[in-house]
């Protein structure tokens, strides 16, 4: 069995969550991902918490499946390496801030001429253009600006992030999609392509119905805690133990509560029988179940409204939700182990597919673990060239 994106070299340039999980996508699917860090120390993430023995799970999370070397772009010899394995990709992604690449002479119209099939995809927090493109961009200061905190939290309390860094995340993928639609308009034009992708604009993107309601209607939406407005019910609801997600996001789901709660006459009821009616008279409603929820366990809640197709949960912890037998099932639990000994189960890829191998493949890199593979199988140098460019400063520092 093959996998998606064999025989794609992408040369990585990023760091922190963004770039390195666009580029994970990429390896999980099969591309050969080459991670360059600087000389002195790496990414910052190699230092996130938590850390086992002398290695962070979280930069594993990020990069395992990756080559790693270290290359320094501000020396003329480490921009000469990394034009010459730019001349041997096919992607390159990068995550620093708009201008960084131009100013070592790296931009993409550099790159382009070296490599006219090149894809290159930037990835920042507010794009290569607009008044705050200079800016850096951090997940929750991306999820202030952009509306996506206001609507988080409940109405009664401040603004609050969402419980992971969303964006970041969102972004990586949505890079990892854009990249593989370009490699396949590359197939068909024989084009390069490059890619300006911002935190920002997939931070709006997020806020999906919100956008559009403040557009069509000129209102601001709120905070509505774990209340979903478009639809009625939609919303946690207290059991005589712990609370209860229910959702009906239509008018058949909301017979179908009705049927389960015995209920039957209130699918009827002109103030419920439509979902623009469920929403005019939301506390009504709402009054009404949590008076029928109140009186059972969750777990009875649960047993009544699942055999009548409800959606219906209790809100779980991580552990929880780690030790779900449906994350085993679908293979959401992967063993990686370092070169130390170190053990770290990282969550798999979403992606499931019949005919190709989308899988981790490997472990995190070492700091420059794979600076003289590089040299020698990718850039084919010399025993002679190899010792001089590894004394050079170019991948390692002067005095090592």
């Amino acid at each position: 069995m093959t996998s998606m994106l064999e025989g794609i070299r992408v040369v990585d340039l990023t760091q922190s969550i963004s770039g390195p999980f666009c580029t994970l996508c990429l390896a999980d699917m099969g591309a050969e991902v080459i991670k360059i860090e600087k000389p002195d120390r790496g990414e910052d993430v190699r230092y996130f918490p938590p850390v086992v023995g002398e290695t962070s799970g979280a930069f594993v999370q990020f990069n395992h499946s990756k080559k790693g070397v270290t290359l320094n772009l501000k020396s003329p010899e480490g921009v000469g390496l990394f034009k010459e394995l730019v001349r041997a990709a096919d992607i390159v992604v990068e995550n620093f801030t708009p201008g960084a690449m131009a100013k070592l002479g790296i931009a993409y119209g550099d790159l382009k001429e070296i490599n006219p099939k090149l894809i290159m995809c930037s990835i920042s927090g507010f794009g290569q253009t607009g008044p705050l493109a200079p800016l850096p961009g951090y997940d929750t200061v991306i999820q202030a600006l952009s509306g996506l905190m206001s609507t988080t939290g409940f109405h009664d309390g401040p603004p609050v992030r969402t419980g992971s860094i969303v964006v970041d995340v969102s972004t990586g993928m949505v890079a990892a999609t854009a990249i593989c639609a370009s490699l396949f308009r590359r197939e068909r034009t024989g084009e390069g392509d490059y890619l300006d992708i911002a935190m920002f604009d997939v931070a709006l993107n997020l806020l999906e119905v919100k956008f559009v309601e403040y557009t069509a209607t000129g209102e601001i939406p709120g905070r509505f805690g774990n209340r979903y407005p478009p639809v009625t019910p939609f919303d946690a609801f207290p059991t005589r133990d712990e609370d209860a997600l229910i959702c009906c996001a239509g008018d058949n789901t909301f017979r179908n509560l009705c049927k389960a709660m015995e209920m039957p006459e209130l699918a009827e009821d002109e103030r419920f029988r439509g979902n623009l009616d469920r929403n005019r008279h939301e506390p009504e409603l709402r009054k009404i179940i949590e008076e029928w929820s109140g009186r059972l366990t969750s777990r009875q809640v649960i047993e009544k409204l699942l055999p009548c197709g409800v959606p219906v949960a209790t809100i779980k912890n991580v552990k929880e939700a780690v030790e779900n037998p449906q994350t085993a099932a679908r293979e959401m639990l992967v063993d990686v182990i370092q070169p130390g000994g170190e053990k770290f189960t990282i969550y798999g890829s979403a992606i499931k597919s019949t005919n190709s191998k989308v899988e981790a493949r490997g472990p995190a890199p070492g700091h420059g673990e794979h600076n003289e593979w590089l040299l020698r199988e990718v850039l084919n140098k010399s025993d002679e060239e190899v010792e001089k460019i590894l004394g050079s400063g170019a991948m390692v520092k002067q005095n090592n």
